[in-house]
């Protein structure tokens, strides 16, 4: 299991068993919910990475892979992946559904801001 560090530059790995420590640890938390098979999903990966090196400080992002943490897709009833799940302050406040664009992505989170 990852070490949840402070001010990451690359998305964190998340698993069912740290997921809480990342929810309560980070004050802007984007999860992406996503799976090795999904072709959307894996399009979307790189576009996180570039946002979590260009936010490093102001959002964090993590990874889970729905295959593998079924508690937490199940918790959050994940229909669909790729999905972001957006927590601030503690709180799930939103989701995003898709993947998009760098610059439509960031849009998107700008509006949980």
């Amino acid at each position: 299991m990852e070490d949840l560090q402070d001010k990451p530059d690359k998305p964190l790995t998340l698993t069912d068993a740290n997921l809480d420590e990342a929810i309560a640890r980070y004050p802007f938390l984007v999860v992406d919910c996503w799976a090795p098979w999904c072709g959307p999903c894996r399009m979307l990966g790189p576009i996180i990475e570039s946002l979590a090196m260009k936010h490093q400080g102001d959002i964090t992002f993590g990874k889970l892979d729905v295959d593998t943490n079924t508690a937490t897709a199940q918790r959050f009833s994940i229909q669909t992946i790729p999905n972001l799940l957006i927590f601030k302050n503690g709180q799930k406040v939103g989701d995003i559904i898709g993947a998009m664009p760098e610059a439509q992505l960031l849009k998107e989170l700008s509006a949980y801001r």
